[in-house]
């Protein structure tokens, strides 16, 4: 067997490094400009929120080299003891969590907060690697689909507990499994469930099961005069149909009315317009979307958006970072923004099918799909298209875990890319 040289930058893909090193400089420049004062000193100021964002930046050079320094072996072997070091982690937040913005996400360490969900996705993606590269696992049997979804949905019912927004990424591991053979009826059922929650809220109870039962009721007679045979082979799987949708409905309507808080009942309902809210709950949107527009092709220019140095958007720094962008370098920048995120994407799927094994050709369509979801959820609630929640932008976003935990998820790719020259 070969053995892997000393030379721990060896087979790495420069480009994948270039990409990182382009959206966290890019997301630091945005950062600066939107926490910077007329007060602010200098660039190493730490006690401002840019000081303490290039700090963790440096902090992870050490990170990447400890990452890039292990055998890739050690990810695929101790897989599972990561992931259960996460779970404790994220159950630890009901006892020793400290409170931040009404989540109880984060570890307290003196000065510094630590958010354990940042790091449970890269843990989740290599637990489910490990499990879906087993040559004897069949994803067709029932029981392996359900293995992998008690895989997926701990970490993500323990998030959502404190959380419920960050929890939705872990949505984006369904597409790992389907690239490994899971059939697309989850998908049909989960876009389905998506559509009917949102119309419940829109049109109620009464209204939506009045109509569900008039569609399938004309599907019904449409296909009997068809096919008089029809309703003797089918009437069954379409009366279970009918009360699978009506108890979700009921479902979906008692959890809105009865679980979901006030202010993410309101959210929702801005967002399908049934009400018109622009001081309130839908202010953050409402001024980023408007931050955005007023950059128009070209932008601004770095430090002369008006809207950005006002402060329009609070707590532009963090989930709203690229309304930043938007507004100071225009559609030019934020095209180039999405540009670099694409292209990480690709090349880290075109990296992954290049590998012999399954588990590093898995975990790499876990690393992008988890990139692609935030990517997708981020920007469209920044423009308006979806409610908010708190997902930040990988790379970009202000915090030092949710910084460390994407270079963790991408940079444990980068070292099974290039240790997939080795024999495994």
């Amino acid at each position: 067997m070969r053995q892997e040289r000393n030379n721990i930058f060896l087979g790495v893909d420069w480009v994948l490094v270039l990409l990182y090193v382009l959206l966290i400089g890019f997301g630091w420049v945005n950062i600066y400009a939107a926490s910077f004062t007329e007060e602010s000193s200098t660039i190493f100021d730490f006690s401002t929120k840019y000081g303490k964002q290039l700090l963790w930046i440096v902090l992870s050079i050490p990170m990447i080299i400890f990452i890039l320094f292990i055998n890739g072996k050690f990810y695929e072997r101790f897989s599972s003891i990561f992931y259960l070091v996460s779970l404790v982690s994220l159950v630890g937040l009901f006892i020793f969590g400290k409170e931040i913005n009404g989540a109880k996400s984060w570890y307290n360490f003196g000065g510094m907060s630590l958010q354990p969900s940042e790091f449970a996705k890269a843990f989740t993606a290599l637990a489910l690697a490990k499990l879906l590269s087993d040559r004897k696992y069949n994803l067709n049997l029932i029981k392996n689909q359900i293995k992998a979804f008690i895989v997926i949905f701990t970490p993500a019912l323990l998030i959502a507990i404190h959380d419920a927004g960050s929890a939705i990424v872990y949505l984006s591991f369904f597409f790992v499994l389907n690239r490994e053979g899971l059939t697309l009826i989850y998908f049909v059922l989960g876009i389905s469930a998506i559509v009917l929650f949102l119309l419940t809220i829109l049109f109620g109870v009464k209204v939506l099961i009045i109509s569900l039962l008039s569609i399938i009721s004309i599907y019904v007679l449409y296909n009997a005069y068809r096919n008089q045979r029809f309703l003797r082979f089918n009437w069954i799987k379409i009366l279970v149909t009918y009360l699978i949708s009506t108890a979700f409905i009921f479902g979906v309507d008692y959890t809105y009315n009865n679980v979901l808080q006030q202010h993410q009942r309101d959210r929702f309902e801005v967002l399908l317009g049934k009400t018109s809210d622009t001081k309130n709950i839908g202010y953050n949107s409402n001024q980023s979307i408007k931050t955005i527009s007023s950059g128009g092709f070209k932008g601004k220019g770095f430090l002369q958006g008006d809207r950005t140095q006002g402060k329009f958007v609070p707590e532009q720094h963090t989930d709203y970072i690229f309304s930043t962008v938007g507004e100071e370098w225009g559609f030019i920048g934020t095209s180039i923004v999405i540009i670099l995120f694409i292209m990480l994407l690709f090349r880290i799927i075109s990296r992954a099918e290049k590998h012999n094994n399954k588990f590093g050709r898995i975990y790499g369509y876990g690393v992008a799909s988890v990139l692609f979801l935030h990517l997708i959820i981020n920007v469209g609630m920044v423009i308006g298209l979806l409610p908010t929640v708190g997902i930040p932008l990988p790379f970009f976003s202000y915090g030092g875990s949710s910084l460390w935990g994407f270079t963790l998820l991408l940079f444990v790719f980068i070292k099974l890319d290039a240790h997939k020259s080795y024999d495994w």
